[in-house]
């Protein structure tokens, strides 16, 4: 019971830090990127404090809620949106021998189920906030979550296959280097599916500001508001993780990985975070049109590409 308790613990502190973390990282690497001086001056040395004054900023707004808004939807839609990706965390082993906090047999298919319901928190927020623009942006976030689900489970299954578990431990534990080059597609695929459906640039139509306000978050402000963003930020770290596990061998590294496992599963997991940051910096924002032609046109032939190919070379060679 003792260690249960210690592993729920270790989970709740990285979720409460790591999204904060990704959050400081952004602002940070996006001004320097950028050349853009506000979020280095809070606090003096480097803007440290930037992230602190963003979050004095949204507790003291005012919480409101529209008049003509399904109340209790609308409130609900914020924990919705941030608390799955925390039941994901559980499941994404860390290191070797253990180093998880629930080694499910089926850990692979409950991290891609429960990261879907994740995105229902937007749709919820959409619908109940009795404004056009949210309800527009709700919409679309469904119809990017039905387009970029499918290539994203397709490049996991692969993976799958390969190891022969779905235990996100076993993977690990059968995963070699030389299965890098073997599923780069997959995992390119899985990546750039998992910012889709994150709404992260340049998959962010469903919050166009230019078009639709702010989306599905249009009417919230404060806290309600600050809880999308962490969520956007620990989607973020989850689907590092999971890249991580999947794709990079997890605490796998050039040397002890039974002592630093670890360590090398946080170096990629920011590694990657570091990456999606760079994407939002270097690429604009795309059309619906073109949203849907990458996820139905490239995405998914080639993620069942990938699964074809894992499934000739497993029956080659056993």
């Amino acid at each position: 019971m003792l260690e249960v308790v210690v592993k729920l613990a270790l989970v709740a502190a990285a979720f409460a830090v790591l999204p904060l973390l990704v959050g400081q990282a952004e602002h940070k690497v996006m001004a320097h990127m950028q050349g853009r001086l506000g979020p280095m001056y809070a606090g003096g040395f480097h803007g440290w404090a930037q992230l602190v004054a963003d979050g004095v900023k949204f507790a003291q707004k005012e919480d409101v809620v529209p008049q003509a808004a399904d109340r209790w939807v609308f409130k609900l839609a914020p924990g919705v949106a941030l608390v799955p990706y925390l039941l994901v965390l559980i499941v994404v082993p860390v290191g070797p021998e253990g180093q998880v906090a629930l080694d499910l047999g089926l850990g692979l298919f409950f991290a891609l189920a429960v990261m879907g319901v994740g995105v229902i928190g937007a749709i919820m927020a959409g619908w109940a906030s009795a404004n056009k623009y949210s309800l527009l942006g709700g919409m679309r976030v469904a119809a990017q979550l039905m387009s970029y689900e499918l290539p994203m489970v397709f490049a996991a299954s692969s993976v799958a296959m390969a190891a022969g578990t779905l235990s996100l431990q076993g993977v690990v534990g059968e995963w070699r280097w030389w299965w890098l080059p073997w599923q780069a597609i997959g995992a390119v695929v899985f990546f750039v599916a998992g910012l889709a459906e994150l709404r992260r640039p340049p998959f962010d139509m469903p919050v166009a500001d230019s078009e639709i306000i702010f989306g599905p978050y249009t009417e919230y402000g404060g806290l309600r508001f600050a809880l999308f963003l962490l969520a956007e930020y620990a989607g973020i770290v989850v689907l590092c993780a999971l890249t991580t596990v999947l794709f990079l061998g997890g605490w796998k590294g050039p040397f002890l990985d039974a002592e630093l496992g670890w360590l090398w599963t946080l170096i990629k997991v920011f590694a990657l975070a570091f990456l999606v940051i760079w994407f939002r910096v270097s690429y604009p924002r795309m059309r619906e049109d073109q949203l849907q032609k990458l996820a139905w046109v490239y995405l998914v032939p080639l993620s069942l590409a990938q699964l074809a190919l894992t499934g000739v070379l497993k029956v080659a060679f056993g």
